[in-house]
């Protein structure tokens, strides 16, 4: 989902702190991370065999990785990549569903979220979209609504007790919900790129360059996600 853990209450200023966060050292942190997570997802990807039944305990390691992380943000330098391979482990697993669905979706959605993630920057960099309160008030309300009907949905799920039809089906409703989805999980990205300037700006702890690249990464796996599935029901 989106990012709960960027909040600026995080970002406070280390009062004689010598290392302070920069903005080079959080992309060169995010882009550490990142290559974790396509190396682990290379490995899933090509070794279904191992990697598939242990899906649920990959899946059980990466949230708790993300819970300890938000409330001991100290241990992100140290977390955050075994985070970030147990992401990649799972979206392996998760790609190559789809690709097995769609051919030649999963580079689609690849190049296409990162498309969107350059396309927002521009637009943040140049103001055209600003990160003022009713836009992140308007953003988190949007996000935590969308949490709560996948919850709903996986528990109706998990007791076989049915689903909600519109998230999974590829009618034109169903195709437009995904889209508002895809679009909020972009906006999101806004949210983060304003919060990680006015951290940088406030000279927030070093270890705060992980944590940024940690949150970064949960916006834009989810956006990826979405992405993977609008284009599947495109397709359809």
């Amino acid at each position: 989902m989106s990012n709960p853990l960027l909040k600026t209450s995080v970002f406070c200023a280390s009062i004689g702190n010598s290392e302070v966060m920069t903005l080079s050292g959080t992309i060169n942190k995010s882009i550490i991370l990142w290559i974790f997570l396509v190396a682990s997802a290379f490995y899933s990807w090509t070794n279904p065999s191992i990697t598939v039944p242990l899906f649920f305990p990959i899946l059980i390691g990466a949230l708790s990785l993300a819970f300890v992380s938000l409330l001991k943000k100290t241990l992100t330098p140290y977390l955050t990549p075994l985070y970030a391979i147990c992401e990649g482990l799972i979206l392996g697993i998760f790609s190559l569903h789809f690709e097995r669905l769609c051919p030649g979706i999963v580079i689609n959605s690849v190049l296409l979220t990162i498309c969107v993630l350059f396309c927002m920057l521009a637009l943040y960099r140049a103001g055209t979209l600003k990160a003022t309160s009713r836009f992140k008030k308007i953003v988190v309300i949007s996000t935590l609504a969308i949490f709560l009907v996948y919850i709903a949905d996986l528990i109706l799920n998990v007791f076989r007790l049915g689903n909600f039809p519109y998230i999974h089906n590829s009618s034109i409703l169903g195709i437009i919900i995904s889209f508002a989805i895809v679009a909020i999980a972009s906006l999101n990205l806004v949210i983060d790129f304003d919060l990680i300037e006015d951290a940088v700006n406030h000279n927030s702890p070093k270890y705060m360059e992980w944590y940024c690249g940690f949150c970064l990464m949960i916006t834009l796996i989810w956006l990826y996600i979405e992405v993977l599935r609008f284009l599947s029901k495109l397709k359809d």
